[in-house]
């Protein structure tokens, strides 16, 4: 796209998006009834099983048939990016031992959509370097693989040595070390799936040591130290948009790419979480919402009674002995089908507020001096996080 297509788009989902906050700037899990002024809208949503919801949620065809009446602008400022057009690159079955299938054809696609013969490229939070491996292989490329803990870059440069790789691991915080010296002599810099500030700051870096070419797809943008979003462009920071790492969070949320197994164990643990809290809040007498930290996915296979007692001990409560709690779990099934109903509108700006900052990052990009593409890297089944933005000095 031209740059100023570029701000244009902007622009026009900057407006979008302050104009309709009332619509996606919400906390569905603490709702007690539908918060929309539409009654059209809210006939339609009150209509929807909770079967429906998830399937709606999760196909774009869906949510464009369902809400395109109500949300016009929305709709038709989402066109599609170009997508890439692999032609497949030819590898060798061991270049993937240990390395899941989907992350695999991450890793593939990206390599074949950046990669060019020769030349040095700085992998960014590169892990095992399962990328540069890539990018050694099928383009004879030299490559210095970033990581910050040491076990990983041991493992990594065992592998890179076994099999005669021109890759090189380097033990860094690209947070808090010195970037000027790893980024000498480099032509390229990658970032796949690097979160929040890593791949923030790797934009910055790769534009301070004037690099040749940045090549990124950015991952959870709420993971940042700021509890505001800090915008990158000039025309961002002229926004009223302000976002909350919540809101941040948005645009990363509610894309399940895993099997039904992984989705029906998704469900449980919402749903238990809700009727955990109903009960806390019958005990405490508070409303607020209390939050429980992450916790394995065994506890969802279990019996109810079982996590609400550990629940229970987070917050310094006893669950009782006798109680299986299935009151609680009814009055959360409802509750549950009013927060699927209101994350279906909200859940129609998840991509919108995506591309808000994708675009900040390619602006920033182009008043730095780049020729920027964007395009999708793949279907969403492979990741949900699918936008690639390639810079060229």
């Amino acid at each position: 796209m031209l740059t100023d297509d570029l701000k244009l788009w902007f622009f026009q989902l900057d407006q979008l998006l302050l104009q309709l906050q009332p619509q996606w700037r919400l906390q569905p899990m603490q709702a007690k009834a539908l918060p929309f002024a539409d009654a059209e809208l809210n006939a339609l949503l009150l209509s929807l099983s909770l079967e429906q919801c998830d399937a709606i949620d999760q196909n774009p065809v869906l949510q464009q048939h369902y809400f395109a009446g109500f949300f016009p602008l929305l709709f038709q400022l989402m066109p599609q990016l170009p997508f890439f057009q692999a032609k497949g690159l030819s590898l060798p079955f061991w270049l993937s031992t240990d390395i899941g299938g989907r992350k695999w054809q991450q890793i593939s696609l990206f390599a074949e959509a950046v990669g060019k013969k020769d030349g040095t490229v700085l992998e960014w939070c590169a892990g095992k370097g399962h990328l540069g491996k890539v990018l050694c292989f099928a383009y004879h490329n030299e490559v210095r693989s970033l990581e910050w803990q040491a076990e990983l870059c041991q493992q990594g440069q065992q592998q890179a040595d076994k099999l005669q790789l021109k890759q090189n691991f380097i033990e860094h915080n690209v947070l808090q070390g010195e970037q000027q010296q790893v980024f000498s002599g480099v032509d390229q810099l990658v970032a796949l799936h690097a979160c929040g500030d890593l791949h923030r700051v790797a934009l910055q870096a790769g534009v301070a040591a004037n690099c040749a070419e940045l090549h990124l797809l950015p991952c959870c943008y709420h993971l940042q130290q700021g509890d505001l979003y800090q915008p990158l462009s000039q025309l961002a920071a002229q926004s009223q948009l302000k976002l909350t790492k919540q809101e941040l969070k948005l645009s990363v949320q509610g894309h399940n790419t895993g099997g039904e197994r992984v989705r029906r164990l998704r469900h449980t643990e919402v749903l238990w979480r809700r009727a955990y809290q109903l009960w806390h809040n019958e005990q405490t007498g508070s409303e607020l919402y209390q939050p429980l930290a992450s916790t394995g996915k065994h506890w969802f296979s279990g019996e109810f009674a079982a996590f609400a007692k550990w629940a229970a001990s987070q917050h310094q409560l006893h669950w009782p002995v006798q109680q299986d709690g299935l009151c609680y779990l009814q009055q959360a099934q409802a509750l549950l089908l009013l927060q699927r109903r209101i994350e279906l509108v909200q859940h129609l700006f998840r991509r919108p507020l995506e591309l808000w900052l994708v675009l900040d990052r390619a602006l920033y990009l182009v008043e730095q001096g780049y020729q920027v593409q964007l395009q999708q890297l793949c279907e969403a089944s492979v990741t949900p996080r699918n936008l690639l933005i390639s810079a060229y000095r």
